[in-house]
């Protein structure tokens, strides 16, 4: 049995492009196609990126747009 759930993914991180995140507020690590967890730190919610805390709100600064792709076929 298989099951497939696909993200609509909207925004990345200068400083860390392969972390992505989804209007709904879900990050994915694009490298190993698995959900980032958000987690709790002292009563600050953030992400554990590249193996290092990162709060909500330091994310907010980073965060880009992604851009559209062009692809002829």
């Amino acid at each position: 049995m298989q099951i497939t759930v696909n993200y609509d993914l909207k925004w990345q991180l200068k400083t860390a492009p392969n972390y992505q995140f989804t209007d709904d507020g879900i990050c994915i690590n694009t490298l190993r196609g698995k959900v980032v967890r958000k987690v709790v730190v002292s009563s600050t919610k953030g992400y554990c990126i590249n193996g290092k805390f990162k709060s909500v709100l330091q994310l907010r600064k980073e965060l880009i747009k992604i851009e559209k792709i062009i692809c002829p076929f």
